[in-house]
């Protein structure tokens, strides 16, 4: 049976991929994550502990990660593993740039090693920067990253593709949109808002709200991840998104919809706790990717529309307010009132 190294598989993204394999596929799993505020062992608490093995480590450890390599023998590595949010990128960089930098040069060098037949690289429609006024990205778009945390990736990125050209690796990367689904950590905007209407807490809104996005369902990203790695080419780049796009003020009148008809809150009271509040510096207006190539050349669709995967997202949050509230204790609520304090007025 062949064994499948998934790097960050307790995250958000990960453990919704590592729940598809473990559905569909019939391989070992090895899932690594180094636990951060973002990594979370409850995220695969439903996994049959025979079907995945969780190891605890840090894709920065080279040494470790080379021990890990030799034990498992992957056939393919997928990596999520990565510092994610934009806004922690603004306060403090630092991490960004060990772990999503740093982090996947040690593994790059472990994967190099040991011979994987494929590397499959996590990254974003961040990397392209904003695309306001402009056509949407293919994947052949020059890179031009905003933030820290896109710089990192588009870093990233660069370095995977050197170890193709210069080792021979066996590299992909695949760019999707924004992500939304169950198991989100809340300080992203779809699970920060639910979470927030249902405590009776303010809404906030970066800037004037017009922000342009691609949002895209986590199962689909995942199961186009998954016809990546097993249909996709060597050395290829694949965006992964709807093509749909919607302003922030669009997504939170639809959070706000969907919350009153399942929770029973009257929708006047929630849209009254929309708060506009300072943008955070840099804000890329819009994110637009194309994505005829990855349907062309692995048959991938995206399946869920926006309203049902809305719908059924914030029906998970309201079976799960203990899930939200072990996440969002201690340190949670620091960062969020760093950024929502109007901190953004002192630090520019």
């Amino acid at each position: 049976m062949k064994t499948i190294l998934v790097t960050g598989g307790c995250g958000f993204i990960g453990s919704n991929f590592v729940r598809l394999l473990v559905a569909e596929r019939d391989w070992n799993i090895v899932n690594l994550d180094k636990l951060t505020y973002a990594g979370n062992l409850a995220n695969v608490a439903d996994v049959d502990a025979g079907r995945m093995r969780f190891v605890r480590g840090d894709i920065c450890d080279r040494e470790f990660m080379e021990r890990l390599f030799q034990e498992e023998q992957p056939w393919a590595v997928v990596n999520f593993a990565a510092e994610s949010h934009v806004d922690r990128s603004i306060l403090d960089s630092t991490p960004f740039l060990q772990t999503n930098i740093g982090g996947v040069h040690a593994l790059l060098e472990a994967a190099q090693k040991s011979g994987v037949e494929k590397f499959l690289h996590i990254s974003t429609d961040e990397t392209y920067g904003d695309k306001e006024g402009l056509k949407p990205s293919n994947e052949a778009a020059a890179l031009s990253p905003s933030s820290p945390y896109a710089a990192s990736k588009a870093a990233a990125d660069l370095l995977c593709f050197s170890y193709l050209r210069t080792f021979g690796l066996p590299v992909i990367i695949t760019r999707s949109s924004n992500n939304y689904g169950p198991y989100q950590f809340p300080e992203k905007l779809i699970p920060l808002l639910i979470r927030n209407a249902l405590s009776e807490m303010e809404l906030p809104v970066y800037g004037d709200g017009r922000q342009i996005r691609d949002w895209l369902h986590v199962e689909d990203n995942c199961r186009g991840i998954l016809a990546v790695l097993e249909n996709g080419q060597i050395g290829s780049i694949y965006n992964i998104g709807t093509g749909e796009e919607r302003t922030n003020l669009d997504v939170v009148e639809a959070i706000c919809i969907a919350v009153a008809q399942q929770a029973g809150i009257p929708l006047g009271k929630l849209k009254e706790r929309i708060r506009f509040v300072t943008d955070r510096p840099g804000h890329d207006r819009r994110y637009a990717i194309g994505t005829a190539k990855v349907r062309s050349e692995t048959g991938w669709r995206s399946r869920t529309d926006f309203a049902t995967g809305l719908r059924e997202t914030v029906r998970w949050y309201l079976a799960n307010r203990d899930w939200i509230a072990s996440v969002t204790s201690g340190a949670y609520q620091t960062y969020y009132d760093s950024v929502y304090k109007k901190s953004w007025e002192r630090s520019a």
